[in-house]
């Protein structure tokens, strides 16, 4: 399939100059050819009506008038005035001036016709044709206009030139960025473009592209992180069962083989869990949304996830309420998982025989809050905006790692986002409150 070339900035900057630059000369030439035409019009319309008075009175003085068969006097007039005509006819079409009929030629004239009462016995009426030869004048408006025409062409190729090296000076704060942009790499994303020097409309780009660079550099770093936490993740349980093994068939006889392969099972497990949470979040990352069908009792849902965790509930001494309801559109089993991440670690870390909480609040026409709150130790603030990354544990003691890989809540915020939310996190004064804002377009019922 052919695709069409693209046509290079300065080219079609250049072009649309020429263009503009010879329409514009040519609606200037065309301009001047007009007004001298409509000049050189009047001023022979001028010339023949100062004629026309002279010969009125050559015609309407009595000396003349007795003997109209004089030529005399009329061809005294046009001594000198080689360019003029004068034909002169009695009422009845005979001629009387010039005495023979004039001849035709191919010479351009501008005519005025005019009668004269002759002041003589016959009191007869003269038909008068005064005519000018324009010949020269149709060759100079000729010669303007191929001379305004060559001025068009000269002038828009001139201007075109002009333009194309303006357009080659003016893009070159482009062909710096371009040159600066080329330097990048994931190596230097921390360094920026240089904005000093640069036009006006090109500053807002400059910014904005340092803006996205500063994200593609906070991206990466999470990214070189994240890495280096999935190989820690991964190498701990890898490490376990390499060891386990080895020991085995060096020394079968020293460790039972069900054990073994029980304990290694728990590992792979372990392994499975991580990768399945990754893969999870790796496709909410691309953009999948939560498939939403309605859910008449958000409550519920939750009653169901609390029945899970009734026995982890009961162990820690803790008892769980469930305050307020809302009916929406909700992935229910999404949102089952992400319930039970908020449960489980609200169970983890609530004091004993304290109440843990669970939130439902409409707080839009088609936004829901759903927060789990428990009474335990506050989290400061520098861990509490941290909570909700990737492979993140706060301390040794909160991290329970033989159990949990640090996904839990990166996994909640996930379907938050799936949802159309967000996720929120507060803790004051020993109260910790983690939840999720959903948009769901509920109705609210009885709380």
């Amino acid at each position: 399939m052919n695709t069409l070339r693209p046509q290079s900035l300065r080219q079609r900057l250049s072009w649309w100059l020429a263009a503009q630059s010879l329409v514009g000369l040519g609606a200037i030439c065309l301009v001047v050819y007009l007004v001298t035409a409509m000049n050189l019009s009047e001023r022979q319309r001028e010339t023949l009506a100062q004629k026309e008075i002279i010969v009125r009175h050559l015609l309407s003085t009595g000396e003349h008038a007795q003997d109209a068969s004089r030529e005399h006097p009329l061809s005294d007039f046009l001594i000198g005035h080689e360019n003029f005509r004068l034909v002169v006819r009695t009422q009845d079409g005979r001629l009387l001036f010039p005495l023979l009929e004039p001849a035709t030629d191919a010479a351009r004239l501008a005519s005025r016709v005019f009668e004269v009462a002759a002041q003589a016995e016959s009191d007869q009426t003269l038909k008068v044709t005064l005519s000018m030869d324009v010949t020269d004048d149709l060759q100079h408006l000729r010669r303007l206009a191929l001379t305004l025409a060559v001025a068009a062409v000269v002038g828009a190729l001139v201007v075109s030139l002009g333009g194309l090296s303006i357009v080659h000076y003016g893009l070159a704060p482009v062909r710096r960025l371009a040159t600066q942009v080329q330097s990048l790499s994931a190596d230097n994303l921390h360094q920026r473009l240089d904005s000093s020097g640069q036009p006006t409309e090109l500053a807002p780009l400059v910014e904005q592209f340092n803006g996205l660079l500063g994200r593609l550099d906070q991206a990466y770093i999470q990214l070189e992180g994240f890495n280096a936490d999935v190989a820690h993740e991964l190498c701990t349980p890898l490490a376990t069962l390499l060891a386990s093994n080895e020991l085995a068939l060096r020394r079968p006889a020293s460790f039972d083989l069900p054990e073994v392969l029980s304990s290694n099972l728990e590992e792979l497990h372990r392994l499975t869990g991580i990768v399945n949470d990754m893969q999870f979040l790796s496709q909410a990352d691309r953009g999948v949304v939560a498939r939403r069908t309605f859910t008449p009792s958000l409550a519920a849902v939750v009653a169901q996830v609390a029945d899970y965790h009734e026995a982890a509930l009961s162990e820690a001494g803790l008892e769980l309420r469930i305050s307020g309801d809302v009916a929406g559109s909700f992935d229910v089993p999404l949102l089952q998982r992400a319930l039970s991440n908020l449960i489980g670690n609200a169970t983890q870390h609530a004091q004993r025989d304290t109440c843990v909480t669970v939130d439902i609040t409409v707080i839009a026409n088609d936004r829901v809050h759903v927060a789990v709150t428990n009474t335990g130790q506050t989290i400061p603030p520098e861990i509490l905006e941290r909570i909700f990354d990737r492979f993140f544990r706060a301390s040794a003691s909160r991290s329970h790692s033989e159990k949990n890989h640090g996904l839990g809540l990166a996994i909640t915020a996930a379907i938050g986002r799936m949802h159309g939310g967000r996720p929120t996190a507060s803790s004051r004064h020993g109260v910790t409150t983690i939840g999720l804002e959903l948009t769901c377009n509920p109705t609210l019922q009885t709380a």
